[in-house]
């Protein structure tokens, strides 16, 4: 090989070894600058409401049947949060469903057991209680549900698939939403959000900007399970009448006309007669729809039965079945008054009834 060559070749080596050097360097960082005022407002929110977050882990007992012993198993995980000082904890009722115990994780790593306070299927609420003796977390602040806006920034806080203390940001994608709830009755003004929810965020806390409680994340709507960018949240407002029921009486006394009602029955009688609404079947006696003269089915004078009052509105919003009507005096509370908007003999009557507390 001439001089030239290996020279060249030797350069070349040198360049190689150099470039390697060279790689081998840590690049120089650019600075980035201050955060952004938005990003500043969604970190400090975060932090804010982190503490007020729990993680819920539930078990149940299942029986070996071989064996006949009784093990406590792993059932399913979801999120909650603090509602108050006392130690009580916000979620949802399917989340505490068939489990024979709750632990609840706080976020500073705490683990403790949860007893059970009271629940309310037909809105998807339950209350926990736990005991902490020291640096209880603070409760979440509460917020109102009937002002909000379409557009408004909302922020979800929770543990999807058991990822824990997870945030996701939106909007408010639409208002009064009504879906049905596993007893049968109807969830009425419901937030739609295109925050992202999934399985484990159920019971978590949907906040506002100003970081307040707005509503409890309940359900998605997927076909998969995973979110498709549809999730619902029970609206602090009904969440503010049942949740303090809950706590007091271990249940949801539900504001009642007194009338005896039957969801089947009532969408055949739809079907043979042809007019949509609710059939009073029954007028309970003493009842405030016997005191303001509501009518149920009766025998005619040829012996055969004739309907009675059709309910079809409650303060001039429509009722087309038993579940929804249910969710209209849902928003009403034991001892108001409200007008209901009847068919009776083929004529249209308002009448008003007093509610009483129903079973």
């Amino acid at each position: 090989m001439s001089l030239d060559r290996r020279a060249a070749v030797a350069a070349i080596g040198l360049g190689v070894l150099a470039a390697r050097a060279f790689a081998q360097q840590p690049r120089t960082v650019a600075p980035r600058g201050p955060l952004g005022a938005d990003e500043r407002a969604t970190i400090e929110l975060f932090e804010r409401a982190r503490e007020s977050v729990v993680y819920i882990a539930t078990r149940q007992q299942v029986r070996d049947l071989f064996t006949r012993n009784v093990f406590s198993v792993p059932r399913g995980t979801g999120s909650g949060f603090i509602w108050d000082d006392a130690g009580h904890v916000v979620t949802n009722a399917h989340v505490i469903q068939g489990a024979s115990e709750a632990i609840v994780r706080l976020a500073d790593g705490r683990e403790v057991q949860a007893a059970l306070v009271g629940v309310s299927p037909s809105h998807d609420l339950a209350v926990l209680r736990i005991g902490v003796p020291f640096d209880r977390p603070p409760a979440v602040p509460l917020g109102t549900s009937h002002d909000l806006r379409v557009g408004q920034r909302v922020y979800a806080i929770g543990n999807p698939f058991g990822l824990d203390w997870t945030l996701t940001t939106g909007i408010v994608s639409a208002l009064d939403r009504s879906l049905p709830s596993e007893s049968g009755a109807t969830i009425e003004h419901l937030i739609q959000t295109d925050a992202a929810i999934n399985p484990g965020n159920s019971g978590g806390p949907l906040l506002d900007s100003a970081g307040r409680l707005i509503g409890v994340n309940t359900a998605i709507y997927s076909p998969s399970g995973a979110s498709a960018g549809i999730g619902f949240a029970v609206p602090v407002d009904t969440v503010n009448r049942v949740v303090p029921q809950l706590i007091k009486h271990g249940r949801y006394i539900r504001p009642s006309l007194g009338i005896e009602l039957d969801d089947a029955l009532n969408q055949r009688l739809v079907r043979a007669l042809g007019v949509e609404g609710v059939f009073v079947l029954r007028v309970l006696p003493g009842s405030g729809a016997e005191r303001a003269g509501l009518r149920g089915i009766r025998r005619g004078a040829d012996g055969r039965w004739q309907p009675g009052d059709v309910i079809v509105g409650v303060d001039g919003r429509p009722v087309a079945s038993v579940g929804q009507l249910l969710g209209r005096l849902d928003d009403f509370r034991v001892g108001e008054r409200v007008r209901l908007q009847l068919r009776r003999d083929g004529r249209s009557v308002d009448v008003d009834v007093v509610l009483d507390a129903g079973t």
